[in-house]
């Protein structure tokens, strides 16, 4: 039994001296391992870097995909620590150091817009909803919006149903008021000149001018058409584009010096098929909000659709309200006249 033992033990020392180079050599490979694992996990953060930074070159050809990617394009931003966590998880330094590009590549397309630029004071606050037609509280609605203090509030999404509701509950905070179709503008001050604006073959926009305490300014209310995603179809947006382009060829031509163009645009600031309205405006949320102002869906909102765009006038803040009765948040912001 002795000798057994014997022959076990100098076997077992053997083997374990045989081994010695090869853990060395495995310890040495996994130093290095470190910048060669992760690959595709670096490979992934490249792409999503590329992505964000070339977003304008992606076509539109197929299903809108440019257009559809820019209407969410800051939350590519969620890839970073989703890459930073795999990164980890495989060890890979390589990985961690890709990662960082994205990271990098977002912060210079979004990081202003997390600066807080909201300033004190300001001349006239006005407050831009759509209400949602199949809103179960319109009278709830009117009242919390008038409770935002502002001086102007531009409706849309009115129903021949709901809109008696507005108009009386209302009717004390502001006395003068104006609907075309399903847009509606309603004023402390007065209104002159009201008229729709032809933007899509049924009432969605309208114009007027509102004789603020200091001086008039032209207000624009503006519901484009919805956007819908189909499977074949992609992002479809054929109406709303040509809505946005009718409303930016009233703008351009307009030629009073102080503008406001609110509303509902389905869509983001990024998305190019929105240039033509954003190109001659500037936004109120860029210049004077904290962070995205996000007004949609309202129980989640992802993207910010409802605008608050202006010429001629200074932002002094710009801001969401609280959820009402509808699936958008309100808009508001104040302005320096």
């Amino acid at each position: 039994m002795s000798a057994l033992v014997n022959r076990l033990v100098r076997r077992s020392r053997a083997t374990e001296s045989a081994d010695r180079p090869a853990v060395a050599a495995g310890a040495a490979a996994g130093d290095g391992g470190r910048w060669r694992r992760g690959r595709w996990v670096a490979a992934a953060a490249g792409l999503c870097a590329l992505v964000m930074a070339a977003h304008a070159a992606v076509p539109n050809g197929f299903g809108n995909l440019g257009s559809l990617l820019e209407t969410f394009l800051p939350w590519l931003g969620v890839s970073v620590p989703v890459l930073l966590v795999l990164a980890a998880v495989r060890r890979s330094a390589v990985a961690a150091v890709a990662g960082l590009l994205p990271a990098l590549v977002w912060w210079s397309l979004f990081g202003d817009v997390l600066v807080d630029k909201r300033a004190a004071g300001g001349d006239l606050t006005v407050v831009s909803h759509n209400v949602n037609d199949a809103n179960p509280d319109p009278a709830g609605t009117a009242r919390q919006l008038a409770a935002s203090g502002a001086q102007v509030l531009a409706l849309e999404e009115l129903s021949p149903d709901t809109t008696p509701t507005y108009e009386r509950v209302l009717a004390d905070s502001y006395p003068y008021h104006a609907v075309r179709g399903t847009v509606g503008l309603w004023s402390r001050y007065p209104l002159h000149d009201v008229a729709p604006v032809q933007i899509m073959p049924w009432p969605r926009a309208l114009r007027g001018t509102v004789a603020t305490a200091k001086g008039p300014i032209v207000v624009y209310v503006a519901h484009l058409a919805s956007v819908r995603v189909r499977p074949g179809a992609g992002f479809a947006t054929a109406g709303r584009n040509a809505a946005a382009e009718r409303l930016a060829a009233a703008v351009r031509a307009e030629p009073a010096p102080r503008v406001l163009v609110v509303g509902d645009f389905n869509g983001t600031p990024n998305d190019r098929a929105l240039a033509p309205v954003f190109a001659s405006l500037r936004s109120a949320q860029e210049e004077a909000g904290a962070g995205f102002g996000l007004s949609w869906p309202a129980a989640l909102p992802v993207a910010r659709i409802d605008q608050i765009l202006l010429r001629g006038i200074t932002p002094a803040s710009s801001w969401t309200l609280p959820r009402t009765g509808s699936d958008h948040l309100p808009v508001a912001a104040t302005l320096r006249l």
